[in-house]
């Protein structure tokens, strides 16, 4: 046997052993990577149904797609939605301001008052109330664009003027001009309320 190994043949049959050897523990390790691309794979794609990689790329390709046209189509309505409701908001009351005076000059405490209700636009209404010693009367005019749709006594001119102001000029003014007592509800502390 040690001179079969050492001829041709031998020395062919020991390199054939060695190279199958090879070969064999080549196939051990492909087929243990290939067990675990195929784990990865069941994971990515899941087990149902024979599909490959590509296939599942290109329908995860498709559900993007579809998912993106869905999402513009949510994105359109609510833009539309936004701006119908932002309309309709430029109607609502925005801009207020009370002005409390006495209107006889009888010292009963600043009984009076005009208060203005006004929109985005600068429309709306102002409403006066005129307290006597025995009686109250009520007055409404409408505003457009900062204006009285009639004419505006002082004291409505100034409630206007202090509602397109803002609430910051409110909080700062205390007494505008003309006498008035510009507050917010309360009035000032003291006063019984009206």
């Amino acid at each position: 046997m040690a001179g079969s190994v050492t001829d041709t043949q031998g020395i062919i049959a020991i390199a054939a052993g060695a190279a199958a050897l090879i070969a064999l523990i080549g196939c051990g390790l492909l087929a243990i990577r290939m067990r675990r691309l195929r784990q990865a794979q069941r994971m990515l794609i899941g087990t149902t149904g024979e599909q490959d990689v590509i296939a599942h790329a290109a329908s995860m390709q498709e559900a993007f797609e579809s998912l993106r046209d869905y999402v513009e189509e949510t994105a359109v309505r609510l833009d539309s939605r936004l701006a119908s409701a932002e309309a309709e908001l430029r109607g609502a009351i925005s801009h207020r301001a009370l002005v409390r005076y006495d209107a006889y000059n009888e010292l009963s405490g600043h009984q009076s008052m005009s208060i203005a209700l006004l929109d985005d636009e600068r429309s709306g209404i102002v409403l006066s109330c005129i307290h006597h010693r025995d009686q109250a009367r009520v007055y409404g005019k409408r505003v457009l664009e900062g204006r009285g749709e009639l004419e505006l006594s002082p004291e409505e001119a100034e409630a206007v003027r202090l509602a397109l102001a803002g609430s910051d000029t409110l909080a700062a003014s205390g007494a505008p001009a003309g006498g008035a007592d510009a507050s917010h509800a309360g009035g000032q502390p003291g006063e019984r309320g009206a």
